[in-house]
């Protein structure tokens, strides 16, 4: 009989420390990257013409982007790695792929999904003007082309990456024209015993801090956005917020990048029919899985990384191992039981730090019902949040998919990735019931466009 076959979704941290556990065993996975090299997000890498030294590119995190993307390339002939690929669906016990316009449809004896996170967005008004772009699209533009979004740029929202990125910017010698921060400062004082699970990581966080100020860029927190100004002709011209004490403070900028932390990318586990359970804490949905990253699925299905639970690159490679040994215990292999307690406890380390940063940077729901009503929503359909609330008025949808339904929200090309949690929350408080009642979005196939011209499955 020929081995088992293993296919992992993703070459980030998660993925790479996935794979190499499985060749370990003596298997010969299948990595699939939608990127065109490793490294994920979080340490993307950059083009093969660039030469900015790693302490640019990844601050104090360069020695682990290093020996990440060192490890993968260690692992290129020992692995069947697809890069610039598509996994569009799952089912019936197949990944389903496109590369260009070839297709295939894979098989699999046990599938580990290390598809990492992405922005979580709430709309404000002016969102949609051109120069606005998400926090982690300000990072790809830096990273991988070495460019700034704008000449002066705007730096709105909150958590880790709001901090992390301005401060990149600033090294890259972009100009910053603020860092706004809807959180209180407070809340991460009432988070500090959580966040001291893991001192070195919070001292590097403060250093961010501290790094922002000393170039005298302003570093505000509390803040309510207010509008983004400008027009379709001109792009941004600028960010008003509401501080604190009820006044008004206006920005010029060219550029504003937005984000309110990360969410786990969690379509395909979806569409690999995982059971899902709402999270009080950040008020979504996330995928159920056991300790070892186990989902429960109809099929062998293992989550990995940021896909399952945001907990940060150092976690997705204690994640991405454990995982890997749970697949091969349950493929009948012999794995080191101690090895996999240790990393238990490792990655329980990371679960408490994440629960302080939700603490510390808590997701802005309140703000989904002061939008006004012409503020778009689902930037891809042009709909509104007045759309959606008398579409509720109107047919009485109270769930997310019915409103989908009706008013095509998050019925775009990016299948409601931006607008899906907002959504849920615009309809809660126009409902007025919690934000679970709203359900989330299921994802479809396929998760992102597809050529016309794409060929049959081999």
């Amino acid at each position: 009989m020929g081995q088992p076959r293993v296919i992992i979704v993703g070459a980030g941290p998660a993925g790479v420390r996935a794979a190499e556990t499985i060749v370990a065993a003596g298997l010969t996975p299948i990595v699939i990257d939608e990127g065109q090299r490793a490294g994920g997000q979080i340490y993307r890498r950059q083009p093969e013409n660039f030469r900015r030294p790693y302490k640019d590119l990844y601050g104090t995190d360069s020695d682990r982007a290093k020996a990440v993307h060192d490890g993968f390339d260690a692992l290129r002939d020992h692995i069947d790695y697809r890069a610039e690929t598509l996994v569009w669906n799952i089912a019936d016990g197949h990944v389903w792929t496109a590369s260009g316009t070839a297709q295939d449809a894979l098989a699999y004896d046990a599938l580990i999904l290390c598809t990492g996170a992405t922005d979580r967005l709430m709309p404000m008004a002016g969102w949609d003007l051109p120069g606005t772009y998400s926090m982690g699209g300000a990072q790809v533009a830096l990273k991988a082309q070495a460019v700034s979004i704008g000449s002066q740029v705007v730096f709105l929202g909150t958590g880790p990456l709001l901090y992390l990125v301005a401060s990149q910017y600033i090294k890259a010698g972009a100009k910053v024209a603020a860092v706004l921060d809807t959180s209180r400062f407070t809340a991460r004082i009432t988070a500090l015993p959580d966040l001291l699970s893991l001192p070195s990581v919070l001292w590097n966080g403060i250093m961010l801090t501290r790094a922002i100020k000393a170039v005298g860029v302003p570093l505000l927190t509390g803040v309510t956005p207010v509008a983004i100004s400008g027009d379709a002709q001109t792009g941004v011209t600028g960010v008003t917020v509401r501080l604190s004490d009820g006044s008004d403070r206006h920005f010029a900028a060219d550029a504003v990048a937005m984000g309110y932390h990360l969410r786990p990318e969690t379509q395909l586990a979806d569409l690999a029919r995982c059971s899902f359970a709402f999270d009080e804490l950040t008020r979504q949905y996330l995928p159920v899985r056991d300790p070892d990253g186990r989902a429960e699925a109809p099929t062998p299905l293992y989550l990995a990384g940021d896909g399952a639970r945001v907990l940060g690159a150092r976690s997705a490679e204690a994640s991405g191992r454990l995982a890997a040994l749970a697949a091969l215990s349950d493929l009948g292999m012999p794995v080191d039981q101690g090895a996999m307690i240790m990393l238990r406890r490792e990655v329980g380390r990371y679960g408490r730090f994440a629960r302080g940063l939700a603490k510390a940077f808590p997701w802005p729901h309140q703000q989904a019902a002061a939008l006004a009503d012409d503020t778009i929503l689902c930037r891809c359909e042009c709909v509104t949040v007045g759309d959606v609330r008398r579409t509720m008025d109107v047919t009485g949808a109270a769930e997310a998919n019915r409103a989908k339904a009706f008013s095509r929200v998050g019925m775009g090309r990016c299948q409601g990735r931006y607008c899906g949690h907002a959504a849920a929350e615009v309809i809660a408080a126009h409902g007025d019931f919690p934000v679970a009642d709203a359900g989330r979005l299921r994802g479809q196939a396929p998760v992102k466009p597809l050529p016309i011209a794409i060929g049959e499955a081999e």
